[in-house]
């Protein structure tokens, strides 16, 4: 497989004086990186639906994701693998996984690139490059039990996960 970069390059087509045209090519501007080796790079997003296609809504640089009410957001992620998490994020025993985390989107994941463990509360699972996660608003983690970085895409919808 070709190299994938930890910074993605990111192309923006939008117009100018009415014609269709690329108005950004351009690394990766929010990238957030962490010292256990996690990259994420929050490469768009929206704050309605339907969207504003003249520009971004505002990203907020967070590991964990806060989106506007009716927004999106897309967002880069690179993996690092267990043995460096471990080092510096403390086990907890009443978790699967010291990661665990819930966020109030739904999410659609890409797996790019290495392997992943996608790890639920009761039970996990191997995911491959081209695999697909539709990540419901719940509680879960991502296990990298390999030597290299796995990659994902992940675009991120605002939801309603506590529904009447």
């Amino acid at each position: 497989m070709d190299y994938i970069p930890s910074i993605p390059r990111c192309i923006v087509t939008g117009h100018r004086n009415g014609t269709a045209t690329i108005v950004e090519d351009k690394p990766a501007q929010h990238v957030l990186k962490d010292a256990a080796g996690f990259v994420i790079s929050d490469l768009w997003a929206t704050d309605s639906m339907p969207v504003n296609l003249s520009n971004s809504a505002k990203i907020f640089d967070e590991f964990w994701p806060t989106l506007h009410k009716n927004g999106t957001l897309f967002r880069y992620v690179s993996i690092p693998p267990d043995s460096m998490i471990k080092k510096h994020y403390p086990s907890t025993p009443d978790k699967p996984h010291q990661l665990m985390h819930k966020t109030e989107t739904l999410d659609y994941i890409i797996i790019l690139s290495g392997n992943l463990y996608l790890i639920m509360e009761d039970t996990e699972t191997l995911l491959n490059p081209g695999d697909i996660v539709i990540q419901r608003g719940t509680n879960h983690a991502w296990s990298n039990r390999t030597d290299k970085p796995c990659i994902q895409l992940a675009i991120l919808l605002a939801a309603n996960t506590n529904p009447q």
